[in-house]
């Protein structure tokens, strides 16, 4: 049975650039009861809505599951692997080093005391 799409889903394309980055299920394993673009449909859910993961709608996998997915992937590095290799590619596609050369920080973000001192 297939669901009704969120705006937050994955599309297919999106889905290419980030399924290689998504760890597999192990070799010798139990086979996956749940396909990995449905965990990381149900994160990027949280994330665009702004939700607790409870409160994570019922046509995707248990909330459980999804958390205990994201804690493992966080863990492994898998996002910031995922967010490097999206970075590159991106800025590669636009036309631009890979790697960018130079940073902002924004001072406005920096909390001081009242005084300013």
């Amino acid at each position: 049975m297939t669901r009704k799409p969120y705006p937050s889903d994955l599309t297919d394309r999106e889905w290419a650039l980030l399924e290689p980055l998504i760890p597999s299920t192990k070799p010798g394993g139990r086979p996956a009861s749940i396909p990995r673009r449905e965990i990381v449909n149900a994160l990027l859910y949280v994330l665009c809505q702004g939700t607790s993961w409870r409160a994570l709608p019922h046509d995707f996998p248990h909330w459980k599951t999804v958390y205990e997915y994201f804690r493992l992937w966080k863990k492994t590095g898998v996002w910031e692997k995922a967010s490097q290799k999206l970075v590159r590619t991106y800025r590669s596609l636009d036309g631009r080093n890979e790697d960018p050369s130079a940073a902002v920080l924004d001072s406005q973000s920096v909390k001081t005391t009242q005084k300013g001192g």
